[in-house]
Formats: C-alpha cells, structure tokens, sequence
C-alpha cells in the first residue's frame, strides 16, 4: 500500500493533471475511483469535506484530502521534485 491515495473519476481532466504529474515525478500511488454522481461519494467526502475530485491523501506528509488539482500538483512538485 502506498502512502499516496489518490481519488479520481475517469474522464475526468483535472484528475488527468493529477495523474499525469503523479506518473512524472514516478510516485507511487493507490487509486480509488468514485461514483459518478455526487451523492454516492461518501468516502471522498469523509476525507476531503466535499465531494469533489481530484483529492489526494499523503500519509506520509500528513496530508489529508488536499483538492484542486493546481494545489495538488504545486504539492507535489514542491515536495516531490
């Protein structure tokens, strides 16, 4: 299990910038693929208090439900690169 959780929906292309900066900077990660409608979207909302994606956990740099993928990807970069 890797220590980055990442929640994401196909097709999705703000989860697509995540994931492709994720694949860049080699990372592994754990993805979780959430429903298509918003109600259906308990566990992403436990983590990030809203139901939108993408959202990342990094357990490892106490993280918790960071979203917007422009925040996600200036995280990783900065804490990954």
């Amino acid at each position: 299990m890797s220590d980055i959780t990442f929640y994401e929906l196909p097709g999705c292309p703000f989860c697509a910038k995540v994931r492709t900066k994720l694949e860049e900077l080699d990372l592994e990660y754990d993805s979780i693929e959430v429903p298509r409608s918003h109600a259906e979207r308990t566990e992403v909302e436990e983590v990030s208090g809203q139901t939108g994606v993408p959202v990342i956990v990094d357990e490892a740099h106490g993280v918790d439900g960071m979203h917007e993928s422009d925040d996600i990807v200036a995280y990783l970069e900065e804490t990954y690169n």
